[in-house]
């Protein structure tokens, strides 16, 4: 239909509606040729013999005069009115009461709640089947087709996964020239699964595959196939795939397949029906009777722990491609990346800022670029330079800075003490990271902290760094303790403690380095039952073998503590001339410490680390120390 011709046709509805109202309600069925008089008239008229002739039709009274004249009036319900009439002699006819409504009027207020009713039905019918989005659409598909509209990424937007790229590589060259492989009876792998932590660009390789191929790319989330309607996921999970068969040969992506692939039968209440249903249909479709010819299936996760063994066979995810975070170099190609667009200055050395930010992923690299482009431009500078850059990799690692946290001079004094303890431990210990900077200005939610960094990516952890580590840890609590008494020892030691034991657990239960328990591994099944795993947990250590560990946890974290005892008894003097420093000072970086130490006060340009508060404040972020799983040290979260 004609847009011009509906949008007229519904104007002369609603002229037709607002005319039959008007009409309606001016009700001109009511009105008389003969002159309106007043009840009382009536009745003096009709004593005096005036009338003639009356017609009562309810409640409304018509006549004759006498003299040929006509009247209308409307009489209340006076039973003796008829009786004063005949009384006079007056010819009375009474008929019932008449609707002058027109017909016309009396129809449209019949139907027009019907046909209302009616009309929004078809209207909402239409709209509800007119995009696969709408609610009668719900069994459609909800992956979205990328073009170049969208933006072509090639394999040139993509760095520090070189290995990651190579496997690829292959998905192109099949993509572009199938014949290739199949003329020496190869068949290309027909799904690839991105295993990696968040951030670490597992979309934007999938995006350059499909932007290297130039083929059609679907994308959708493991969680857009579920809705609460039974049969949903399964139905869009078949019209996805007839999609993308349309536009063969392309690429689907699922991101976040672990929303909908996980393990099936197990978990509290026996799984989600729905979900499996809709996850028997993908792998119906991905290895089914059908052949899906052309057809490649890219899904990232973060967990592949907890996927479905039949989803990760041979035939549906060929192969898993892990996308780990970059090293030393790959963070230096990440930064070249992000900073094309950003004004550097000369001093600005990205090979500095990639050895200085080891477990960062490709989004926390483009956070800190961010980060710096935003400092720089609070700060009124055209460019970035490189104290822009150690700002904001302090602020994404440590926390903002909370200058406007009211301190007292004791709370100050406790956290200079507090932080020196770990600064002095550190500098003296037989193996452990550098220590990068001091502080006890409030970042994040602590008053102060000491963060140290490694010189270069760490795999494995030492038994002598990990009991250095405990040392460090305990280096707060026993300089509170030794410089203001045990009865004014505070709780700021509380995730020193946590942190700590948590280590000492992981190095006797997991990592064998008990002389009394040995090399065996103990615990409970941490399997996630709300994540399809066993829903019972069955402790493999007997009651006398948990006394055991908790007094091996004990005897280390006790060791830690003193060791850093031993070292502050014998550097005592370091201890307060740190914290001297930091009470003046605020914030020192490693090789201050050290000048500090050597007795050298600390060099400083005009603007570096002021103390005042004016300074610009960066923009709020947070970040804490996360435990690495492959081997229990503690290392800079940065923020995504």
């Amino acid at each position: 239909m004609n847009p011009n011709f509906r949008n007229f046709a519904l104007w002369v509805v609603i002229f037709l509606l607002v005319l039959a109202l008007v009409t309606l309600f001016q009700n001109p069925g009511h009105r008389s040729g003969g002159g309106e008089i007043a009840y009382s008239q009536l009745l003096n008229d009709a004593e005096a013999g005036r009338i003639q002739n009356v017609v009562i039709s309810g409640q409304e009274v018509s006549g004759t005069y006498t003299s040929g004249g006509t009247f209308t009036t409307y009489a209340p319900n006076d039973p003796s009115l008829v009786s004063k009439l005949q009384g006079k002699g007056v010819t009375i006819t009474a008929r019932p009461p008449s609707d002058n409504t027109p017909w016309f009027i009396a129809l449209l207020v019949n139907w027009l709640p019907i046909l209302v009713f009616i009309g929004a039905w078809i209207f909402l019918s239409r709209q509800m089947q007119s995009g696969a989005g709408r609610a009668m659409g719900f069994g459609k598909s909800k992956a979205k087709l990328l073009t170049e509209a969208h933006g072509r990424v090639t394999f040139e937007d993509v760095a520090g996964v070189d290995e990651a790229k190579e496997d690829l590589q292959e998905i192109v060259e099949f993509l572009r020239d199938p014949q290739k492989f199949q003329r020496l009876g190869g068949r290309i792998p027909r799904g690839v699964l991105l295993v990696g932590p968040p951030g670490t660009g597992k979309t934007l390789i999938a995006r350059a595959v499909a932007g290297e191929a130039n083929v059609p790319f679907f994308t959708i989330s493991g969680s857009d196939f579920v809705e609460m309607f039974v049969g949903v996921g399964a139905s869009r999970v078949r019209d996805m795939f007839d999609q993308a068969k349309k536009n063969a040969p392309c690429i689907i992506f699922i991101d976040e397949i672990d929303a909908v692939g996980r393990h099936r039968g197990a978990g509290l209440g026996g799984g989600n029906d729905e979900r499996e249903q809709t996850l028997n249909q993908l792998l119906v479709e991905m290895d089914g009777f059908e052949a899906n010819e052309g057809i490649i299936i890219i899904a990232a996760t973060n967990r592949p722990d907890v996927l479905d063994p039949a989803l990760l066979r041979p035939g549906r995810f060929d192969r898993q491609i892990i996308v780990p975070n970059p090293d030393v170099i790959g963070r230096e190609r990440i930064l070249r990346v992000h900073v094309r667009k950003v004004p550097l200055s000369p001093d600005v050395d990205l090979k500095v800022i990639a050895r200085g930010t080891p477990g960062f992923s490709g989004a926390d690299l483009m956070n800190l670029v961010n980060e710096a482009a935003l400092l720089a431009a609070r700060r009124g500078k055209r460019i970035v330079t490189m104290h822009e850059f150690e700002d904001a990799k302090d602020k994404v690692m440590m926390g903002a800075e909370r200058r406007t946290l009211v301190m007292t001079e004791d709370e100050k004094r406790l956290t200079a003490y507090h932080e020196g303890g770990h600064a002095i431990v550190a500098f003296n210990v037989p193996a452990t990271d550098p220590v990068h900077k001091a502080t006890i200005i409030p970042r994040g939610r602590a008053l102060g902290m000491v963060m140290q960094l490694p010189e270069r990516d760490k795999l494995s952890m030492s038994f002598e760094q990990m009991t250095s580590r405990l040392a460090i840890m305990m280096g707060g609590r026993v300089a509170e303790e030794m410089i203001f008494g045990h009865d004014k020892v505070t709780s700021g030691a509380q995730s020193d403690i946590e942190q700590a034991t948590r280590l000492a657990r992981m190095m006797v239960t997991r990592w064998g380095f008990s002389p009394e328990l040995g090399t065996v591994a103990y615990g409970e099944n941490n399997d996630e039952v709300f994540l399809g795993m066993q829903v019972n947990r069955q402790q493999n250590v007997s009651e006398a073998t948990a006394q055991k560990i908790d007094a091996e946890v004990r005897r280390l974290v006790e060791a830690g503590l003193q060791d850093a005892r031993r070292i502050l008894d014998e550097r005592k003097a370091d201890l307060e001339a740190l914290a001297r420093g930091l009470l003046e000072y605020e914030t020192l970086s490693g090789d201050e410490i050290r000048d500090l130490l050597d007795g050298k006060p600390p060099v400083r340009d005009a603007g570096d680390y002021p103390t005042n508060p004016s300074r610009g404040s960066p923009v709020p972020s947070a970040g804490r120390g996360r435990p690495r799983e492959n081997d229990g040290g503690y290392e800079p979260q940065p923020q995504a």
